[in-house]
């Protein structure tokens, strides 16, 4: 079964093509990805990246929107089937604890929760339509949620402390997000080791435009930074992180604002973009800082420092710790960066090896770099995630149960 694999973001669509290993000695059947790639900038400048070189390619003028995007896509793989189409989504809610096969009632669910990840869902909707739309009810879709990785944070990491009825009437617990790339980074991890899943203790460090951190505990989260909404936890991007929940209601009185309008300050316009007064890019701010801008200094300083605090919070929860591992376009491009979070955990075992962490600057899906110093009592890893491939796979489990083969 050829799978097309579509990760939606807020300005961003990777995609990629997987077919099975021709062999039968595989139960289930290995996947192997035939090409992949990304459209970057969608909405503003848009460079399409094939395979890691970028490229200005034919077409790209004209991708304006996630649903311009998806259709480049399938019109460049018209001379390869697409046989069934796997879509990352960010929020389960209530409804969804594993992958599902989309039909109409699934996706009026899907729109339903759209409230909970507005900077995501909204690509992700586009991206189910426009497929819809491209290929019709013939090739069947599923939705792989980044939610189902953290259902197992036992209750009392999950529960906020409001009131139980509100809880229990609108469904409001901790669910976590990037659940996708911890799994992926995990299990890089075990494999290298030759562990089982079930040994081995990890805290993930997920940093991108979105960031968040998981404590794992023989192989399954127990606690995440991100909570009811991709909102909560760690700076990011464009999103302000953990916060004073009076804040909503005291701006909402001083800027004579509603309270959507300021959740959508601290979705779209706090973070470091807000910090800074400059960027939502790491990559910026860090030439920023050395040209001695202040507020880029200053952004990157609470960046780092909210990290650290949450590392340090999950070596209370879980004890015991294998390994602290990196991921995501600032957890695997920025040397400086992880450097400046790791400064001052050296009481823990965390020791950085400078050469090894200078020379890991991106890698590829799947590869994982060891960036300590020989015999650190807690090693730290930078991991390429592979949340296409765990897509894929998840898609053709979920196809081939739902089709008893």
């Amino acid at each position: 079964m050829a799978v097309l694999v579509l990760n939606t973001g807020s300005s961003s669509l990777k995609f990629a093509l997987y077919e099975p290993v021709r062999s039968t000695s595989f139960s289930p059947p290995q996947l192997e990805m035939i090409l992949g790639g990304a459209v970057k900038g969608i909405g503003h400048h848009v460079m399409i990246d094939l395979r890691g070189q970028a490229l200005a390619s034919e077409g790209s003028a004209a991708i304006h929107t996630h649903e311009d995007a998806v259709r480049w896509v399938v019109e460049h793989l018209e001379d390869r089937p697409i046989e069934s189409v796997g879509h990352r989504v960010v929020h389960g809610g209530r409804w969804f604890t594993g992958t599902v096969v989309i039909d109409n009632t699934v996706l009026v669910q899907l729109e339903e929760l759209a409230r909970l990840a507005p900077l995501h869902y909204a690509a992700s909707l586009a991206g189910i339509r426009a497929v819809r739309s491209l290929l019709g009810n013939r090739v069947p879709m599923t939705t792989v949620f980044d939610t189902t990785f953290h259902l197992t944070i036992p209750d009392y990491a999950a529960t906020y402390a409001i009131p139980r009825d509100l809880t229990a009437r609108h469904a409001i617990r901790r669910y976590g997000f990037h659940g996708l790339a911890h799994a992926s980074s995990a299990a890089r991890y075990v494999t290298l080791r030759g562990s089982s899943p079930d040994q081995v203790n990890l805290i993930t460090a997920h940093l991108g435009n979105g960031c968040s951190v998981t404590a794992i505990r023989g192989g399954r989260s127990v606690d995440t930074s991100m909570g009811f909404t991709p909102l909560e936890g760690l700076v990011m991007g464009t999103r302000c992180g953990d916060l004073d929940p009076a804040i909503v209601s005291f701006l909402t009185e001083q800027e004579d604002l509603p309270a959507l309008e300021i959740e959508h300050i601290l979705n779209t316009r706090s973070g470091l973009l807000g910090l800074s007064g400059l960027s939502s890019d790491m990559a910026e701010l860090i030439r920023a800082e050395r040209a001695g801008h202040s507020g880029a200094r200053l952004a990157i300083e609470v960046f780092c420092y909210r990290v650290r605090k949450y590392i340090g919070a999950y070596l209370a929860v879980l004890g015991k710790v294998d390994a602290v591992l990196f991921s995501g376009g600032i957890g695997e491009h920025a040397p400086d960066i992880r450097a400046r979070i790791c400064r001052g955990m050296e009481w823990c075992g965390m020791n950085l090896l400078a050469d090894a962490n200078a020379g890991v600057n991106g890698l590829e899906p799947g590869e994982i770099v060891c960036i300590s110093r020989d015999g650190a009592a807690l090693p730290v890893y930078v991991t390429g995630v592979d949340e296409e491939g765990e897509i894929a796979r998840e898609t053709v489990a979920c196809l081939s149960s739902a089709t008893g083969q």
